[in-house]
């Protein structure tokens, strides 16, 4: 493959497959002589299931009450985004319209930064009266980025290639290949088939094309989760490296010299002990491999090959030395109200604490995760959750046990130890974790439980500060892992709504080979305090 110094001709003339079918696509990297971008990617596409819609619809994302209230840093000029979905088409997630999906992303958006404005349309303005494409045209004419999904219709194809050609940056994602790609004003070739690195791999030694190959890496790997909060990242990622800096993307990669004599003067042994380790060295090896700013895939390396070597490098040269000078912060928003009332009674700090130890007793564990929002966190497979008073006095503990599947192959159980304190308002908590070295910190809100204690939600804000990592999640959890009835599910949608969630963004947790896990609590551990664990209002198991 050749680099191309010039913009590429025409696209062909535009016709549909022979089935009539929509194409999935694949991006390879061609670098014009325009600045590199700050980090790395790739892309490719979602199924498409077209349906179809009688009007044309154009949504523009508007703040709430709230949001307007809210005082939100600004770190830089505002960020105009432009997403044209399919009319009618249908996400893999949970079949949810694309339309939808967008203007929840827009709303996600927000959370990170109030200048990120986000725009969505349905592609058939063509079809709708002249305002509508005129509004549309306004729109392109300032973006930073136009984000297609889901479009085929060869009107909406010429009219889209028509007026995008001064937008840097262009993502098209299951639509026709006629559409062209760009990323920081270069071209991104269309593939029909294959692998991106069948082409990407032809121009690997061009350092100038580098970057660009691996922020369309990042951004293809993290689409095809098909999750809400990758489509989120993907944008991020190309505002991170082609228009500004976005600071919960923090590059977690060594800044030079600065980096390699921290390690060596504080942490030599670890790292030769490091080294020397089969697990240890598969660690560092899988996490070079990764984005340094894809928590998904970070965190699947650690989870995998997770050992004591591992843990004593880390513990050195990130969590005691912050050798990567890294600083990242508990994510504000969404702000979620913790549950008020529980059985007709204002919530006290001590009940919330019972309700977190749930069936404990009753049970050999607290909770069963039955979905989880976050792709990172929330969706290893027999998840349990044991929550317990300690020894001392006041003190309060949260041990998960969850299990991996390696990457390997191989699948093992994984456990963890919080320290839970109460935060001011009842039905919060601060959680403390070592976690393979490095010290995360977490909010927790208890979001609702039912009165019978046969579902609970609850939302968690959270950020490995020396790793450069921010996250939030939520998990819904049961007694058997099952989802709860069909009764509850207005409930449960007014508590997810809490949580700025949808309920098409949940993962359902594998409970179905659970053998053995490792559970039990420490010798003297004690469990309820104002609830009978025995109560008759619980139902049985």
């Amino acid at each position: 493959m050749s680099l191309v110094l010039e913009p590429p001709p025409p696209p062909p003339p535009l016709s549909k497959s022979k089935t009539g079918a929509p194409l999935k696509r694949c991006f390879t990297s061609i670098r014009t002589a325009l600045p590199p971008p700050n980090h790395r990617f790739r892309a490719s596409g979602f199924p498409l299931h077209p349906t179809s819609s009688s009007r044309p619809t154009v949504t523009v994302v508007l703040k709430t009450e709230k949001e307007k209230n809210a005082v939100t840093e600004q770190k830089g000029p505002p960020v105009r985004i432009v997403a044209v979905v399919g009319q009618g088409s249908v996400s893999p997630l949970k079949c949810t319209p694309w339309e939808e999906v967008m203007m929840h992303t827009a709303k996600r958006l927000k959370w990170v930064d109030e200048g990120y404005e986000m725009v969505v349309f349905t592609d058939n303005f063509h079809q709708s009266n002249d305002q509508t494409a005129m509004d549309l045209q306004k729109e392109l004419a300032c973006a930073d980025i136009l984000l297609v999904v889901a479009v085929t219709n060869q009107d909406s194809v010429k009219w889209i290639g028509t007026n995008s050609g001064n937008i840097p940056n262009v993502i098209c994602f299951e639509s026709d290949p006629g559409l062209v790609n760009k990323l920081g004003g270069s071209y991104v070739h269309s593939e029909m088939k294959g692998s991106i690195f069948d082409k990407v791999v032809g121009i690997s030694q061009l350092k100038k094309t580098d970057e660009t190959k691996e922020v369309v890496q990042t951004v293809s790997e993290a689409w095809d989760r098909c999750n809400s909060d990758d489509i989120r990242f993907c944008l991020l990622v190309i505002i991170n490296a082609y228009i500004q800096p976005v600071p919960i993307l923090k590059n977690l990669r060594s800044k030079g010299f600065s980096t390699l004599n921290c390690m060596v003067k504080n942490c030599g042994p670890q790292i030769l002990d490091c080294l020397m380790d089969p697990n240890c060295r598969k660690a560092l090896q899988c996490l070079n491999k990764c984005s340094p700013v894809d928590q998904v895939c970070n965190y699947r390396c650690i989870a995998s090959f997770e050992s004591p070597k591992l843990e004593a490098f880390s513990l050195c040269v990130l969590q005691k030395n912050n050798c990567l000078d890294l600083d990242a912060k508990i994510p504000e928003k969404p702000y979620v109200q913790p549950m008020l009332k529980f059985r007709g009674k204002d919530l006290c700090h001590e009940t919330a604490e019972d309700l977190f130890v749930g069936w404990l007793g009753s049970l050999d564990w607290s909770w069963r995760v039955v979905a989880g929002q976050n792709p990172a966190y929330d969706q290893f497979p027999c998840q349990y959750q044991l929550f317990y008073r300690g020894k001392a006095k006041g003190s309060f503990w949260y041990e998960p046990v969850f299990q991996v599947k390696t990457l390997e192959g191989e699948l093992v159980w994984r456990r963890r130890k919080y320290r839970v304190k109460r935060a001011n308002v009842p039905g919060t908590f601060y959680f403390s974790v070592l976690d393979n070295g490095v010290v995360s910190n977490e909010y927790w809100t208890i979001v609702d439980v039912s009165e019978d204690f046969s579902w609970g939600l609850f939302h968690y804000h959270g950020a490995a500060r020396v790793a450069g990592q921010s996250y939030t999640g939520a998990v819904l959890v049961s007694p058997d892992g099952t989802y709860p009835k069909q009764t509850q599910s207005n409930r449960l949608s007014s508590a997810l709504e809490k949580c700025g969630i949808k309920e098409w963004e949940l993962y359902t947790v594998d409970n179905c080979a659970c053998q053995d896990p490792p559970l039990g609590i420490p010798e003297g551990s004690s469990l309820h305090s104002m609830l009978d664990a025995k109560d008759q209002s619980w139902s049985s198991i």
